[in-house]
């Protein structure tokens, strides 16, 4: 008996039964109609290939007219002496394989990938081994520089060419960035101790950075502002963000390193005594030391403005020093290309030329070289802070002369920063 003739709407209508029906489509050679027991409806091709029977399933939802053209095909491809049934498995094995590349792909990214590693050697090396300035730097050059191009990548597809490419793309800079020699040095020093620290943990077995020469040679700089510079910069000071502009007084008067004047945390001075003690925590070299706040610094911090967070002086943790400087530069007309580091090595001069004893200086600057190493550093126990007191309060006289235009230190008070209210 023929079958009667396929619509959709006719196979729509079909009832399943009590066991799987197949149906043979009576106008399209070895196409049926497959009816499961649940209601669910395909097509299959039923064809013989070298005389063994065989079945191609067609893929699910397709229609009538689909099913017949998918049938025409596969056995026009048997009458060529291909097996459409076999192609079918070699198309599945090969999605399954890509699958299983893209999951090992996918879980390597995960524990080897230069961005998941990045981020457990800043957590279990960096922030353990280094202080607080150096990991943070470190994970800045990993953020800006290395990631960007080198995200999506393994450490083990990392060679000594993407190395150096990446450092004198740093070096060199491009139509968007200038050349930065120096921070391309950073970049590479800070790969390198990346890739060392691979090694140690057993993820890879050579360092792609040994060997890298690093692409400008660094000479100390020797840079000190002038007193007219100095008059310019604190004026300037006063024409940026408050905070900004009182970070980096305190540090001309203070002569310590950036960070650690511009991390402080009011927990860290005692207001009675005006005493500004740094833990070794937070010291460069990790030797605590105290430094004796001048008049004139402690007018300055008692002044800040309000607001941010309450426990540091300057309202949060200052970190974007290249911001800072930008907004100076553009009040400035310096001759020279100046840094912020200058104005430690300016404050060092300027305490040496107010009468300051080079030893004290050296406990000031928290140096352990110069009078202080060796077993003086062990035996010396004096910690000089009235010498320092002295030294620093005449410094602050200095500059407070230089910016008011005054011979007499005690005629005219420094300009505070303007405030939206003051500190008690």
């Amino acid at each position: 008996m023929r079958s009667p003739r396929f619509t959709d709407i006719g196979i729509g209508k079909l009832k399943p039964g009590l066991q799987r029906r197949e149906i043979r489509d009576p106008d399209a050679r070895g196409l049926y109609l497959i009816i499961q027991t649940s209601g669910q409806r395909g097509f299959a091709v039923r064809y013989r290939f070298e005389g063994v029977p065989c079945k191609l399933t067609l893929p699910a939802g397709i229609s009538l007219a689909g099913a017949r053209k998918l049938a025409a095909a596969a056995l026009a491809e048997v009458a060529e002496g291909r097996n459409p049934a076999e192609a079918k498995q070699a198309a599945k094995r090969a999605a399954h394989e890509a699958r299983q590349q893209a999951r090992a792909a996918a879980e390597l990214q995960h524990h080897d990938g230069v961005a998941a590693l990045a981020v457990k050697f800043i957590e279990k090396y960096a922030k353990r081994e280094t202080r607080a300035s150096s990991w943070t730097r470190s994970k800045s050059l990993f953020d800006r520089i290395v990631l960007p191009a080198w995200r999506g990548r393994t450490v083990h597809e990392i060679r000594r060419r993407d190395v150096i490419d990446l450092v004198e793309a740093v070096a060199e800079g491009d139509k968007h960035t200038r050349p930065r020699p120096v921070l391309a040095n950073r970049v590479l020093a800070v790969l390198s101790k990346f890739f060392n620290w691979l090694m140690s943990q057993d993820v890879i077995v050579a360092s792609p950075a040994r060997g890298v020469v690093r692409p400008t040679k660094e000479v100390e700089r020797e840079r000190t502002l002038t007193d007219d510079e100095l008059k310019q910069l604190w004026q300037a000071c006063g024409e940026i963000s408050p905070h900004y502009g009182a970070a980096i007084r305190v540090l001309v008067l203070t002569a310590q390193r950036r960070n650690e004047v511009a991390w402080l945390p009011w927990a860290e001075i005692n207001k009675d005594t005006r005493l500004w003690t740094l833990p070794a925590a937070r010291a460069k070299n990790d030797k605590a030391h105290t430094i004796p706040l001048a008049t004139q610094v402690w007018d300055i911090l008692s002044s800040v403005p309000l607001g941010g967070d309450p426990a540091f002086v300057f309202g949060h943790q200052l970190a974007d020093f290249g911001r800072i400087k930008r907004q100076l530069d553009a009040k400035l007309a310096f001759a020279e290309r100046w840094t912020i580091h200058d104005l430690r090595r300016t404050a060092a001069s300027g305490l040496q030329k107010t009468g300051a004893p080079i030893h004290v200086i050296e406990q000031i600057l928290n140096h352990r070289s110069g009078a202080f190493k060796g077993i003086v550093a062990v035996y010396q126990k004096h910690v000089y802070d009235a010498e320092k007191a002295t030294a620093l309060q005449k410094w602050a006289d200095y500059v407070e002369r230089l910016v008011s235009g005054q011979a007499d230190a005690n005629v005219l008070p420094m300009q505070k920063v303007a405030a939206s209210g003051e500190r008690a």
